[in-house]
């Protein structure tokens, strides 16, 4: 343990002033405005960092983070490790709101009666809800405050495990979401650091509450800071930006001298048809590879439907021999432990060269070990199983393309590991079907990716975050950031409705170097898409000007 005056930035980072204040705040809340690329995942994991080294937040009290996102979540976990090491960062539990509010169902389901009783093994749909049996997603806040406002022992137990509170993108609060951390917190010792940009408000159709980070300043009685430097983008990028700052938050713009240089590249492709635009995209795409920039630096943003405004690329890239990743079906489940541990499974059966899968396969299997002899004993058990399938591998070749022999190791291996294990891997397995749910599902659709060519290799590349070109909707883009960024489709029929200026600022904010912009005259109409589908379609010339001013 250091003194407070002692500490430094872990791994030598430098913090701008406000930053560090934030970061060092002992007794206050506080409400940090913070535009894109200004650090806010770093800002908290420092925090973490600083509040477990010098013990503001002593053993065997834990500091919570609530994301919006399972991979926003994941993301500030693993920088929290990383900074801190393994040892502290095991007293810091970074979950979304869905996951928080079902480890209070989980501990207090009993609470929960009448119509609103639970079975102990419930489930979880993303849409039906059976009385007893299953809730829906949108379900699990409002159950986790009725339990909140029937039991202050349940409140009272989650103030005595958590000093300090961490909220990522708080802009995008909904009321029923402010309710619950209200109810929990607010009256409660705990020190509550939110952090957050309403230029990036783009959860609005889904109850976001404006003026969110004012109303928590006065509730919380919170000190407000502003983080002013953006780390992600280059000059002629930021420049852009702030011409759209200047428009939707004017104190927030920044002078232009401080935006001078002539690094990072914008470009405005117009197309005569949709067919046209993945082919030159898909060529692009292809050059920055012939270049080494990482498929994982790539990114191809579109403001909804992926799976069809993108189709005609994908079908470019895979023409090409580039794989590609629709995170829209994809992104929250890689996101899982769980997940991770199969998937890590594969990579290091399937290319014995994985030595990062191996590392990561080898720390989720022994992270909950009691004692170093346990975790040897587990990594010794797991080593020997990797080897003797890595051998039958090499005699049976025919077994690698088969999905019933990957099940079959699979499940061998999840047995080996042992349930209780796999539980541990986090709070929300802890009870019901989740973890069941996750592990099926995983298997599923690598057995899907398999049954495309046959080639294990070749489907966790379409699988995996590093080695997949990324499309993904603008929301699932969130906190994410590559050095090239394409945004599909900058037309009319795209961008309409509550929130699009600020999911056009998300999307164009994500980019570190180079961003284009492209739109074009015809779309036809895919066979699945709904007859609201336009094929004449018109550019957003409002968002286009932002870039021509270059």
């Amino acid at each position: 343990m250091i003194q407070p005056e002692d500490w430094r930035p872990a791994d030598g980072i430098t913090l701008e002033p406000n930053a560090l204040q934030a970061v060092k705040q002992s007794a206050a809340n506080v409400v940090v405005g913070a535009g894109p690329g200004a650090g806010k995942t770093e800002l908290l994991a420092q925090r973490a960092d600083f509040l477990l080294k010098t013990g503001a937040c002593r053993y065997p009290h834990r500091i919570l983070a609530i994301s919006f996102k399972v991979d926003a979540a994941r993301n500030i976990r693993d920088r929290v490790r990383r900074r801190c090491g393994e040892q502290l960062a095991v007293r810091f539990d970074s979950f979304t709101f869905h996951a928080f509010a079902k480890r209070i169902i989980d501990n207090y389901r009993p609470l929960l009666t009448g119509k609103d009783a639970l079975d102990p093994d419930y489930t979880i749909d993303s849409k039906y809800r059976v009385p007893g049996k299953q809730i829906t997603f949108d379900c699990l806040v409002p159950l986790a405050l009725e339990i909140l406002r029937k039991s202050p022992h349940a409140r009272n137990a989650i103030r005595q495990t958590y000093t300090h509170v961490f909220l990522d993108e708080f802009q995008d609060t909904t009321k029923i979401q402010y309710l619950l951390l209200k109810e929990v917190f607010l009256g409660g010792d705990a020190v509550v650091t939110a952090v957050g940009d309403v230029k990036q408000r783009i959860m609005g159709w889904a109850g976001a509450l404006d003026g969110i980070m004012q109303t928590f300043a006065t509730d919380f009685t919170a000190q407000r800071l502003t983080l002013y430097q953006n780390y992600r983008s280059e000059p002629v990028l930021r420049r852009m930006q702030n011409r759209m700052v200047k428009d939707m938050d004017p104190p927030a713009a920044v002078p232009l001298a401080e935006l001078a240089g002539s690094a990072g590249s914008i470009e405005v492709l117009p197309f005569a048809t949709s067919l046209d635009e993945a082919v030159a995209i898909a060529g692009r795409i292809k050059a920055w590879l012939g270049a080494d920039i990482p498929p994982s630096e790539i990114a191809v943003l579109v403001r909804k439907q992926p799976h069809l405004a993108c189709r005609l690329l994908i079908d470019e890239l895979n023409a090409r021999g580039i794989a590609s990743r629709n995170e829209q079906s994809r992104q929250d489940l890689t996101a899982e432990p769980a997940a991770a541990l199969i998937l890590d499974l594969v990579r290091v059966l399937a290319d014995g060269r994985r030595s990062a899968a191996y590392e990561h396969l080898m720390r989720l299997v022994t992270q909950t070990s009691l004692t170093e002899e346990m975790a040897l004993r587990r990594s010794r058990a797991v080593t020997r199983f990797l080897e003797a399938k890595r051998e039958w591998f090499r005699e049976c070749t025919a077994a690698r393309s088969d999905p019933a022999e990957w099940r079959r190791i699979i499940s061998e291996f999840l047995e080996l590991v042992t349930r209780p294990v796999l539980r541990a891997l986090s709070p929300e397995y802890q009870r019901g079907k989740r973890l069941a749910q996750l592990l099926e599902q995983t298997t599923a659709v690598f057995q899907e990716e398999l049954d495309k060519d046959g080639d294990p290799v070749a489907a966790m590349v379409r699988l995996s975050e590093e080695d997949a070109v990324r499309i993904l909707t603008i929301h699932k883009s969130k906190g994410l950031e590559f050095e090239k960024v394409v945004v599909f489709g900058v037309e009319q029929e795209f961008f309409w409705g509550e929130d699009y200026r600020a999911e056009f600022f998300v999307a164009i904010s994500r980019a570190k170097n180079e961003l284009i912009l492209t739109h074009s005259q015809r779309r036809p109409r895919p066979t699945d898409a709904s007859k609201s589908w336009q094929e004449l379609r018109n550019p957003m010339q409002e968002f286009l000007d932002y870039a021509n001013e270059n």
